[in-house]
């Protein structure tokens, strides 16, 4: 279950992605995916720019996002984040951040087994979005 730190880091995600991204994607938050069979909620999901239908709404989301977003609830184990990785890579994620709030990391993999820890004082680099975030500024 999400907690307050949580949900303060998720809007500080949000936030810097929106700023460095310069419109190139777009970011759901806790966003319904349904994919090949597979059901999850990422915390953040982000896609390749898109339009918001209004109008038209979609309870739940069949093509795989680039890159999901995974922050560690007091309640959850690493491994369940981690095997969670492995399944977002089996339905096409390209890059999956975990993020460890207690010790202000965040390890972005870029496959099941290959991944880069990056801490506070550092710049985050995902070469799948193409973004370096500075985790001094999402950590504040």
């Amino acid at each position: 279950m999400p907690s307050r730190n949580h949900g303060y880091i998720q809007g500080q995600f949000l936030f810097q992605l929106k700023f460095l991204a310069k419109n190139r994607f777009t970011c759901f938050s806790e966003l319904s995916l349904d994919l090949a069979n597979w059901e999850s909620v990422p915390d953040i999901a982000v896609y390749p720019k898109m339009e918001i239908d209004f109008l038209h709404d979609e309870i739940s989301m069949k093509e795989p996002p680039l890159t999901v977003i995974e922050i560690l609830s007091p309640t959850q184990s690493l491994q369940e984040l981690v095997s969670k990785a492995e399944k977002y890579f089996e339905h096409g994620v390209k890059s999956c951040w975990l993020v460890l709030l207690s010790v202000r990391n965040v390890y972005v993999f870029s496959n099941p087994t290959e991944y880069v820890v990056f801490t506070h004082k550092e710049v985050l680099k995902d070469p799948v979005l193409s973004v370096e975030m500075p985790l001094g500024e999402v950590f504040s």
